[in-house]
């Protein structure tokens, strides 16, 4: 689980966790080549024994960020989940970038923040380094964009950083915090 989560998402029924886990089982099964190395017992097993990463997975799923395994910690066990659904996920667009950004617009505010809702979701948003991970296992965010990790000294002069896929690469953008679009999302990473 990232350590700095302050996750207020419930952990799923045990009907839920269990279609989860099926869901889970089935896009892993179907994405090998994102995990070559990794066997689904030891990712269940893992996922099983977290209720609070199984909360957050949950989340990820039914925002429709399709989370799957993109790592593992060779010496920790750590497994590394991204949400790679194809374009950002739908339940998580037309945000601002975080809690400043938000309060800063008078009129025709958002219905929330990336880093608001991920850290209630117990996610961190991707950063550019592993955006750029996600798009070497396969194209994601040909027709929308995704909100990534802003450095501070860029974030302390009203800026913030996006991130898509067109025209065979992937490219990094800037925006005002505050800005917001109905094809912006955020992807998330959560570490079980």
């Amino acid at each position: 689980m990232n350590q700095k989560s302050k996750s207020s998402v419930k952990a799923p029924s045990s009907g839920a966790q269990e279609k989860l886990i099926q869901t889970l089982k089935a896009r892993f099964l179907a994405n090998k080549a994102r995990h070559p190395q990794v066997e689904w017992a030891t990712v269940e097993s893992r996922i099983k024994k977290n209720p609070q990463a199984l909360a957050s997975l949950h989340a990820m799923e039914e925002s429709g960020g399709e989370p799957d395994v993109v790592a593992v910690d060779s010496k920790s066990g750590v497994i590394t989940f991204f949400d790679c659904s194809a374009e950002s996920p739908a339940g998580r667009r037309s945000l601002c970038y975080d809690a400043a950004a938000l309060a800063s617009r008078k009129e025709n505010k958002p219905k929330g923040s990336a880093l608001e809702m991920a850290e209630k979701m117990g996610v961190e948003i991707l950063s550019e380094e592993e955006y750029r991970h996600l798009q070497s296992l396969g194209h994601h965010d040909a027709k929308t964009s995704s909100w990534v990790k802003t450095p501070a000294d860029i974030r302390s002069l009203g800026g913030s950083l996006f991130c898509d896929y067109r025209f065979g690469h992937v490219f990094t953008y800037h925006n005002g915090a505050e800005s917001y679009y109905a094809a912006r999302g955020f992807r998330g990473s959560l570490k079980v």
